[in-house]
């Protein structure tokens, strides 16, 4: 069970994925590290980046830095997923948060709330929200009352899926839940299915309680800059709407006054 580890309770272990987005990365770390009091570990994996985002990566002494040199795969889910699963393999702690490098906290107390949400409830395995973006408030407001399918959900957890899955956007599962169970984040990404959504599907299955968020309630605490790493990298292929609305929404995000205090503030990587 467990693997044989000896999981340290009461401790979030907090995993990213970097490719290639220095500032993005420096960003999401320096807010974790600017609004966390809750304990936790800082999980980074490093996919063969060979930029200045893993130089930063390895100036800071307080992450625990797994490095991919090579054979990393290349499509958007398999390095996501595999880097998840690494992390997942070097957590110590009772629970497993897994993150988007292009999200960032905006608020205190984010990952308390998040973590008591699973102390209440000992019998829940997995917290967390299904799309999550920057957009408008009200915009938020109004899905929150008008989106019948996190109705349907509310009033039947085991009701069809309806393709609603908790995203590896900001996730929070029990550590020990995912390795007694074997699951991990590429299950049947191989078939198209996009990283971490079969394992929130076999938890349902296998009778594990789910604690789906609302985009509403979660954007109080983060942001999530959707596709940013794609399109930061012209590797990879991106809708030229999507790509245009992204790069409109990272301009006005790294030039807000929030943000820039974050990136100008070197003390948060020590």
């Amino acid at each position: 069970m467990n693997g044989g580890k000896n999981l340290e309770p009461g401790k979030v272990s907090i995993c990213i994925v970097n490719y290639k987005t220095e500032e993005l990365t420096r960003l999401c770390l320096r807010s974790i590290r600017k609004f966390t009091k809750y304990p936790y570990e800082m999980i980074v994996v490093d996919n063969d980046s060979k930029d200045a985002s893993l130089d930063y990566l390895r100036s800071l002494s307080w992450i625990k830095l797994i490095e991919r040199p090579e054979g990393v795969p290349k499509s958007g889910s398999w390095a996501q997923g595999t880097g998840l699963d690494l992390g997942l393999k070097a957590a110590s702690s009772e629970f497993f948060l897994a993150m988007h490098s292009d999200t960032f906290v905006r608020k205190e107390g984010w990952l308390k709330w998040l973590v008591d949400f699973m102390l209440k409830d000992s019998a829940l395995a997995c917290a967390g929200s299904g799309k999550l973006e920057i957009k408008p408030t009200w915009q938020l407001f109004l899905k929150k009352y008008t989106d019948v399918q996190e109705w349907l959900r509310k009033l039947n957890p085991s009701s069809p899926r309806n393709d609603f899955y908790i995203r590896a956007i900001c996730a929070l599962y029990r550590t020990e839940t995912l390795l007694n169970e074997d699951l991990n984040f590429t299950m049947k990404v191989d078939e198209g299915v996009t990283c971490g959504k079969q394992l929130y599907y076999e938890l349902i299955d296998r009778k594990y309680k789910t604690l789906p968020i609302s985009s509403y309630e979660m954007s109080e605490y983060v942001y999530h800059l959707a596709h940013a790493t794609m399109v930061l990298n012209p590797e990879f292929t991106v809708r030229k709407h999507t790509e245009k609305k992204c790069r409109k929404s990272l301009m006005a995000l790294l030039n807000s006054n929030a943000v820039q205090s974050i990136l100008k503030d070197d003390s948060l990587d020590k």
